[in-house]
């Protein structure tokens, strides 16, 4: 008989209650898992809470699941400490996520051939209120003509911040008017300009947890609740293998391991223009049909994670995805290829998916058995609660249901297969 061992789970939040009740109540459904090698592994969870911590204490987590520390930053020190001191495994490293943010990652997916749309980053409207950057501003900015800059970029185009942070500060510029305009707004945001692909045939979002990357026709203009397009066919095959690598190769790039890649698709060209999301969307009332699968995905990887004791990397390592960036032998769809084995590789995917058929082989069944019970439709009724207005409820209960009921007849098709 082997030996048991029982990891513990940390979740640092925010807002969030939903995606956690539902990642905690699948937790206890899990019970014990034996792996490949005959040990047996039970996991239990725990909300992490914020408080003062010395450098030297031992903290109890295996495996923390981080939805707040990018803003937040007492728990990013803890988390950086417990990586460092403890090998505590992180989803998402935040050395990568504070050091890379849409600037680095634009320019890392343009060093590998990816089809970013141009791009340009301009100084400050108004520097940083800090008397030396007021002095080297004065001193050492160049004046510039934005409006030279908007034009050699090509209108439409869209002005962000090149940090990113959750649709903060995004203006969509049309003409010379909206330009002085979102430029005097953005005061102190240090913004990109870049290019819209006008008239694109589809956006599409990709969420990739570990290996696992579902791509799905994302409608931004929507309300939150219908963004989502429960759409299994709305790329063509060699499009969607290509959004699912550009997905992976971004997150096996930076280290990522929970992250959503926005993709632009025109002509069948993929414009890959948002990929650092340290907060992905999660939630029930905006992925709804896709919700489950996402709470599976995340209950796999992290039971892999801690049960076959992956070591976390931390850093970025850059030479052996430069190294096919500027093969001149290889075309794009060679580096696709080859960008695709790297990404399995640092997701260690055959080894996962081994693990999940042998240690995790009823997590399917186990999954789809919970959608349909009582506890999960309460879960969605106090979701929908906290999330409309009292008038709205039933209408959008109906509406959650509805979908999730198309989920559970699908899913239960494709087991029966």
């Amino acid at each position: 008989m082997g030996s048991s061992t029982t990891h513990l789970i940390g979740l640092l939040l925010g807002a969030e209650e939903d995606w956690p009740t539902a990642f905690e109540a699948l937790v206890r459904r899990l019970g014990v898992v034996r792996d490949p090698g005959g040990q047996e592994h039970s996991f239990t969870t725990e909300r992490v809470t914020i408080e003062p911590f010395n450098l030297r204490d031992t903290p109890r987590q295996d495996l923390v699941i981080d939805r707040l520390a990018h803003w937040y930053y007492h728990p990013r020190e803890w988390l950086k400490k417990v990586a460092l001191m403890d090998d505590v495994y992180l989803l998402n490293s935040p050395f990568t996520f504070q050091a890379m943010e849409k600037h680095s990652a634009y320019c890392a997916l343009m060093r590998l051939g990816m089809h970013v749309p141009e791009t340009v980053l301009v100084p400050y409207k108004h520097p940083v209120d800090n008397v030396r950057w007021a002095y080297t501003s004065a001193r050492y900015n160049k004046a510039f003509d934005l409006d030279a800059v908007a034009e050699s970029v090509g209108y439409p185009l869209f002005m962000k911040p090149f940090d990113g942070g959750a649709w903060r500060g995004v203006s969509m510029i049309r003409d010379r008017g909206d330009l002085h305009r979102a430029y005097d707004d953005s005061g102190e945001m240090l913004m990109h300009l870049q290019k819209a692909v006008d008239g694109f045939d589809v956006f599409a979002r990709a969420l990739t947890i570990g290996p696992e990357t579902m791509v799905m026709n994302f409608r931004p203009d929507e309300p939150m609740h219908n963004r989502y397009a429960v759409s299994h066919d709305f790329l063509s095959p060699a499009v969607g293998a290509e959004a699912r690598t550009i997905a992976q190769t971004v997150n096996a790039f930076f280290r990522w391991e929970f992250n959503s890649c926005e993709m632009l698709v025109k002509d069948g060209v993929v414009h890959p223009i948002d990929y650092a999301n340290a907060c992905p969307d999660v939630a029930v009332t905006s992925l709804h049909y896709y919700f489950p699968w996402a709470m599976k995905a995340l209950l796999k990887w992290s039971a892999f994670c801690v049960a076959t004791g992956r070591r976390a990397r931390t850093q970025v390592d850059l030479d052996p995805w430069f190294a096919v960036a500027d093969d001149p032998l290889l075309g794009y769809e060679a580096k696709l290829v080859e960008y695709q084995r790297l990404a399995d590789e640092h997701f260690d995917t055959v080894r996962y998916q081994e693990f999940c058929g042998s240690a995790l082989p009823d997590v399917d069944e186990m999954v789809l058995e919970w959608v349909q019970s009582p506890d999960f439709d309460t879960l969605l009724a106090s979701t929908v609660r906290s999330t409309y207005p009292a008038h709205e409820q039933e209408q959008f209960l109906a509406h959650f249901r509805g979908l999730i009921g198309m989920w559970v007849k699908d899913e239960d098709a494709r087991l029966a297969r």
